[in-house]
Parts: C-alpha cells; structure tokens; sequence
C-alpha cells in the first residue's frame, strides 16, 4: 500500500497586501455580486476573469425556478469569456459572494464542483496555470491554480 498526501498552496492576504491588478478583479467580481439574481437562495456571488488580452469579463450568479437551470457567476463568467474572445487565455480569477443577510462573507467562498471542472477546461486551454483569488470580507485567500482546487480533477484519457 501507498499514501498519497495532497497539499493545496494557499496564501491568506488582506486586500491591500494584493497588487493593483488583483485588487481590481476582486473589486470587479464584489460589485458583480449585485448583479446576481438570486431570489431563491439569496446567496449572491461574483466572479472577474483576466484575460491574456487585457479585458475583464465578469459574472454573476443566475437562479431560475426550475432548479437547476440556472447557472454560477464562475462558470456564467468563463463561458462569456471564451464566447466573446476565443482566442484570449485565462490568467486569473477573482470570486467574492455576499451571504443571506447581504453583506459579504466574512471568509472566502470557494467554486462549487462543477465550476471547479469548468474552470479547470480553461486553464488546460490556457497552457499555464491560472491564479485564483477568493475574496471575502476579511481577507483573500490566493491559490497558484484551478488545478489547485482540484487536485485529482476528471481529464482526458491517456
């Protein structure tokens, strides 16, 4: 028998001890938390996405009554991205979710799942690894990676 020990790298920063660029995507993906509709779960989240080209697409959260047609702000934000400018990589993400009550969670909100693997399809189209920020009220957490979230992530074959 073998172990295998799995460690995520995950650096924990106030928001002023982040560069100019992060803190302009976490800013972008908290003001994007208001967009979200989320009359359901009242549970609003935001996403910003960098692009190789400069541009910044963000995201949303979209419930809708027949659950589970909606869609997450990661996965509403990364689908765009590559909709709008196929041919632009990822180079990193910001993620920041207000809580019931309204205000912004006090930590981090990491992706679901399923945004999780999506997000990992376009680092892999990337080519590189691309830095995810999850921003809470308190401090942000910085990961070097999607892939970093999901370790033992469904790829292709080989």
């Amino acid at each position: 028998m073998k172990n295998l020990d799995i460690t995520t790298p995950v650096k924990v920063l106030d928001y002023d001890e982040l560069p100019a660029a992060d803190r302009h995507i976490v800013e972008l993906a908290r003001k994007a938390t208001f967009r979200s509709y989320s009359p359901y779960s009242r549970f609003r989240v935001g996403a910003a996405i960098r692009l190789d080209n400069g541009e910044v697409i963000e995201g949303a959260n979209q419930e809708n009554i027949a659950y589970p047609s909606g869609t997450c702000a990661e996965r509403s934000a990364c689908y765009y991205a590559h909709a709008r400018y196929p041919e632009a990589k990822f180079e990193s993400i910001a993620i920041a979710a207000r809580g019931t009550d309204g205000e912004f969670t006090p930590g981090p909100t990491a992706p679901c799942g399923a945004c999780r693997q999506a997000l990992l399809e376009y680092e892999t189209l990337a080519g590189h690894d691309v830095k995810v920020l999850l921003a809470g009220r308190d401090n942000v957490y910085v990961l070097p990676s999607v892939k970093s979230l999901l370790p033992l992530a469904f790829t292709e074959f080989h």
